[in-house]
């Protein structure tokens, strides 16, 4: 491991603001699928969510986590999902690696910006049954912290 000293380790560190986990059972997914359809999909579910959990073989695990990942975003900023937020302004979105990544918009953006998140780290996972999410919420060291975490 390569030393960095404390003045340069200082520009990389970052606050975590928020943590947020959550487990879906998929099959509580399906069932609102088959008993509400488009409608449940449209209310929680951005156009590209639904596209790309429609495309896979078993969807239901895809809207599941998506589900979750939405749950867990709002543990992590502390609000729950409705006053603060809605379902669709979180967007959880894939890179080509397959990599998710989060787009806020609307109020959870501007919460986000509000509470001074700078990034949003999401992992998702399914099984059969069950899928689950976690979320770091991470903003700027704040220099009080820094002083307190490294002392010489």
């Amino acid at each position: 491991m390569r030393y960095v000293p404390a003045q340069a380790r200082s520009q990389f560190q970052m606050s975590v603001i928020g943590i947020g986990v959550d487990l879906v059972e998929c099959a509580r997914i399906q069932r609102s699928v088959d008993r509400f359809g488009d409608r449940f999909l449209r209310r929680v579910f951005t156009d590209g969510e639904i596209e790309y959990s429609m495309s896979m073989k078993f969807p239901e695990r895809h809207l599941a986590a998506r589900f979750a990942g939405k749950e867990a975003v709002a543990k992590a900023f502390g609000t729950g999902i409705g006053k603060a937020m809605g379902w669709r302004n979180i967007d959880i979105r894939k890179k080509e690696s397959g990599e998710p990544f989060l787009v806020f918009s609307g109020p959870a953006e501007a919460f986000a910006a509000k509470r001074g998140v700078t990034s949003a780290l999401i992992t998702l996972s399914h099984t059969e049954h069950h899928a689950m999410a976690s979320v770091v919420l991470q903003g700027p060291q704040s220099e009080t912290r820094i002083s307190r975490t490294h002392t010489n």
